[in-house]
């Protein structure tokens, strides 16, 4: 599955203090950055400008790099001072350098680090600085669209009638939204929509754009009831208590009818440009996205002493399990400011009691289940292992509505300040169906994702129904999941992928979810201005 770029980002950067290595004069610092996504070799995204004679350079040449959330990016960003014509940068002096990953920079905003030599050792008192900027047009448009009196098209019954809008480009008109059928009816309220503001007009408010209206045939040979064009400007002169008025042109029928008017009025009642949040205005905005680890102890994992169980440790301190947590985990720890993560298990008898749970913390801390950074849930899953006995049954409610209550009361909180996401890495089939289905469909109201990693090879059916791709989750009540928030991926497909391929497919979906639900849920991020807020017009 190819990455989603996410968005661009503009990385500006500024350095303070530099090594002096010029006689006579200051140093004449540039700046390279070279990037590696996948632990192969280092390439060269580009270079600053060269600054004569200064120590605390601010470079005016940005780096444009493309952001994917789900690969962990790494940068390299070195500075030289330049001493002559050659592009080689081996023959000046070297400055210093920083490496970091592009996720720790967009979640700081503006990130400061000393630099350091080749051999890590401090580079004078040298330090840089590089902020993180995303680039993009992300208004889009909110319209509240009816009809009256369209034409009838139809011989029995009236007509269907849709919208589409199209934007202006060299080549011709380009789509840019359909809207739903409204059946039978010649006075139809379409239900409130949204366009991207870039798909519509080009951020160009005076652009022409053109709305069709047609009424809709099952064998697809749809007839045109009418046309008419406008402008973004005058679109937004719209309100409820004045709509903005046009008349459908049928130009067909106006050359044979003599006193032809129009074929309807299109009412437009709410035309209104908002900001949308992507997700780099969350992170960068102070959104914290926490991450819960759940890890399957049930029986049909198999005895951890023998080689045959999933949770046996090979002689290179590896397993199925240690390999999802570190890779999944390895790139969310950038997105979390604390890197405290809570880790649990579920499915065995543990001590002192030997009474079945299934969600004890890794470290038996019930106060305290939080482990420091992914090196801390990897050792508190080896400790773990030997302490407890694998059982049954295989539970996910419990973990699931454990995490789902501390999203509820960061709900409480005004704006999108955290994001949950709880990786459930199992082994088979899920025994509490139905509660764990109610629990989704709970959870997909509130600031949380899943991820599901299926190791083993067993029968994972179950858990594709969880991930809703294929139509909405339902309870057992039939209550709609208000979203989709369940990311299934089975590891074996990975198994001779590379160490990065995981996490990819897993976090792919990540971003999108979090931003669809806190601009559903209109929340800004914690740190944004608040005239920007996505209910109010820019």
């Amino acid at each position: 599955m190819a990455a989603q770029c996410v968005t661009k980002v503009e990385l500006t950067v500024s350095c303070e203090n530099l090594l002096d290595k010029d006689v006579g004069s200051k140093s004449d610092p540039l700046c390279v950055l070279l990037m590696n996504s996948s632990d192969s070799q280092w390439y060269e995204v580009g270079r600053t400008e060269k600054v004569q004679n200064c120590l605390s350079p601010k470079f005016a040449k940005k780096f444009v790099v493309d952001y994917y959330f789900e690969i962990v990016q790494k940068l390299k960003f070195g500075v030289y001072d330049i001493d002559n014509k050659t592009i080689d940068l081996t023959d000046d002096d070297f400055l210093g350098e920083l490496e970091c990953t592009l996720g720790q920079v967009v979640s700081s905003k503006k990130l400061t680090r000393p630099l350091v030599l080749k051999n890590k050792s401090p580079a004078g008192k040298g330090t840089i600085t590089i902020n993180a900027e995303e680039i993009k047009d992300n208004r889009v448009v909110n319209f509240e669209v009816a009809a009256r009196k369209l034409d009838n098209k139809d011989l029995f019954g009236k007509s269907d009638p849709y919208l589409e809008f199209y934007k202006q480009t060299e080549t011709g008109w380009q789509l840019a939204h359909r809207t739903e059928v409204v059946k039978n009816n010649l006075n139809p309220t379409w239900r409130p929509f949204r366009i991207p503001l870039q798909s519509l007009c080009g951020g160009d408010m005076e652009k022409p754009i053109k709305v069709e209206c047609y009424d809709y045939d099952n064998d697809g040979s749809h007839d045109l009831i009418g046309v008419f064009e406008t402008t973004m400007k005058r679109l937004q002169e719209a309100s409820h208590t004045s709509p903005a008025e046009f008349e459908c042109i049928n130009s067909k029928k106006k050359q044979k009818k003599k006193g032809y008017k129009n074929s309807g009025v299109v009412s437009v009642k709410l035309c209104q440009v908002v900001k949308e949040y992507t997700f780099l205005d969350y992170i960068m905005g102070g959104c914290q996205i926490n991450f819960t680890v759940a890890v399957d102890f049930t029986g049909s994992n198999g005895d951890p002493r023998s080689p045959q169980s999933l949770h046996y440790i090979s002689p290179q301190g590896v397993n199925e399990y240690l390999t999802a947590i570190w890779s999944v985990g390895n790139v969310i720890q950038d997105y979390d400011s604390d890197k405290m993560f809570p880790a649990f298990g579920f499915g065995a008898q543990i001590p002192p009691t030997w009474q079945v749970s299934h969600e004890f913390p890794l470290n038996f801390n019930p106060s305290n289940p939080f482990c420091a950074g992914v090196e801390g849930v990897v050792e508190a899953y080896r400790s773990c292992l030997p302490q407890v006995k694998l059982y049954g049954p295989t539970n996910f409610s419990p973990i699931i509505n454990h995490v789902a209550c501390f999203a509820k009361q960061a709900l409480q909180q005004t704006t999108a300040a955290q994001y949950f996401v709880l990786l459930i890495i199992t082994d088979g089939v899920i025994t509490d169906m139905d509660e764990t289905r109610n629990a989704i469909v709970n959870a997909s109201r509130l600031p949380m994702s899943i991820i599901i990693v299926g190791v083993g090879g067993a029968d994972f059916s179950a858990m594709e129904f969880l991930d809703g791709d294929d139509g909405r989750l339902r309870s057992l009540t039939g209550e709609a999941a208000m979203r989709d928030i369940v990311q299934f991926v089975p590891f074996r497909q990975f198994q001779n992928a590379p160490k990065e391929a995981l996490a990819k497919t897993v976090l792919a979906e990540v971003p999108g979810q979090l931003v669809d639900f806190f601009n559903t849920m209109k929340l800004s991020p914690p740190n944004s201005h608040p005239a920007a807020n996505p209910a109010g017009t820019v």
